[in-house]
């Protein structure tokens, strides 16, 4: 898959980009590529919440989107939509049936995109034992959100449109506080006996890497999008204590725990989006989580 701008041409071609699912990250996404000289449209089905330098387009994924999409011809197509809750249903319908429909309708246009750039999740992994794991570990379903995710990732990998999957992270950022927030009310918790890693990337390393791949010279057909450090979660817990000088978490066992509650046991290189050139405006959870705690208080 070749660049959509030209090689080795100094001068910038503003894009018309349509972000589909314009939520968090999308939103993100789009100040970052209306920064850079690009004419950017969201969609979604409440555009209120959208910023002006977005153009909106209000439309529902699930329903009545066709038209919007064929009355344009975009250059490059982010789809960055998210399930509207964890069930069955919501997951098929962000990550099957809405990318079907969309890819569908992008590939029977008389002006298709030159790139379709779909965010998935590493959630498409299965395994537990505290692996290392890139892009081209195997994946497995193991419930019915990372066979939606899988399934998802290959209408891509097979669509006549060029496309590339990125499989995000843990997202963090402003507004996602969750975790200070259990360390501040005393909720949170250190297991003793069970490693949990936790694979983070913030939101606007997120928006940096679909921003980035953009424009990347021959690109691989997918990418992980997390930071440069892995890090376990205890060790992540006790250092928020630590920098709002609260008492550290109390100790649990992992049995006292639920099983959704217990986190998962691989790490993941980001070794290809780095070797692509980017380079992460927070490279660990210290760099984001110091800005974060820094407006949380």
């Amino acid at each position: 898959m070749s660049s959509v701008l030209p090689e080795k041409n100094n001068e910038i071609k503003s894009l018309k980009i349509l972000i589909a699912g314009c939520g968090y990250v999308g939103t993100a996404l789009g100040h970052q590529l209306v920064s850079m000289g690009h004419q950017v449209w969201g969609l979604r089905r409440n555009i209120n919440a959208l910023p002006s330098c977005i153009q909106p387009i209000a439309a529902d994924m699930s329903s009545d989107f066709e038209v919007h999409i064929t009355s344009h011809r975009w250059n490059i197509v982010y789809y960055t939509a998210s399930a509207a809750g964890y069930t069955e249903a919501a997951y098929e319908a962000a990550y099957v049936t809405q990318v079907s429909r969309l890819l569908r309708v992008l590939e029977n246009s008389d002006r298709p995109p030159d790139r379709f750039i779909y965010t998935s999740s590493t959630g498409v992994y299965h395994q537990q034992d505290g692996s290392w794991l890139d892009e081209n570990s195997p994946v497995e379903p193991t419930s019915f959100s990372s066979r939606a995710l899988i399934l998802g990732e290959e209408q891509v990998f097979r669509a006549k449109v060029p496309g590339i999957v990125v499989r995000l992270a843990g997202i963090y950022g402003p507004g996602r506080t969750r975790l200070i927030d259990q360390v501040v009310t005393g909720d949170a918790v250190c297991v003793q006996d069970k490693t949990a890693w936790l694979n983070l990337i913030h939101r606007e390393d997120c928006a940096g890497i679909l921003a980035h791949l953009l424009d990347l010279q021959n690109p691989e057909p997918c990418y992980l999008a997390v930071d440069c450090a892995p890090v376990e979660k205890n060790t992540l817990l006790r250092w928020i204590a630590a920098q709002l000088e609260l008492p550290e978490p109390k100790i649990v066992s992992s049995s006292d725990l639920p099983a959704q509650k217990r986190g998962g046991n691989r790490r993941y290189r980001n070794r290809r989006i780095v070797s692509s050139g980017y380079r992460f405006i927070y490279p660990t959870f210290r760099e984001g989580y110091h800005e974060i705690l820094k407006n949380y208080r």
